[in-house]
């Protein structure tokens, strides 16, 4: 766990903690979660078996779709980093042999996206 604790200082980072008291009805038997990223109203999280994100939609936030991404049908992603006039980054995950990204997830300041890139490539790899 030394190489995900080191990611825990960033902002954006969520501890497998507070993650598993809020999703562990999501969680399959020997699925442990293993860190994840809060965007703004969103979260992505990376068990030992699949990418799970949570959208959370409308003005209420009442509604959420939890989509659950086997790491085996990931086929590509990529990062794009904020800059000076972009404040948001962007990572976008290919399914299968899809020609256009299945999955755009945009990401605030708070979170490193290199972190998450970190962690989705330790999976897909």
């Amino acid at each position: 766990m030394g190489f995900f604790s080191s990611l825990l200082g960033n902002a954006g980072a969520v501890s497998p903690e507070d993650l598993s008291e809020n999703y562990s009805q999501l969680l399959i038997d020997n699925e442990q979660i293993d860190i994840g990223f809060k965007l703004i109203r969103d979260t992505l999280i990376f068990t030992n078996k699949r990418l799970i994100l949570v959208n959370v939609q409308g003005l209420t936030g009442k509604k959420t779709e939890y989509l659950s991404v086997a790491y085996k049908s990931i086929s590509r992603f990529s990062i794009e980093s904020a800059g000076t006039f972009d404040l948001d980054a962007e990572l976008k995950i290919w399914i299968s042999s899809e020609k256009e990204p299945s999955i755009i997830q945009t990401f605030n300041k708070k979170v490193n996206v290199y972190d998450v890139q970190k962690v989705l490539a330790k999976y897909t790899l």
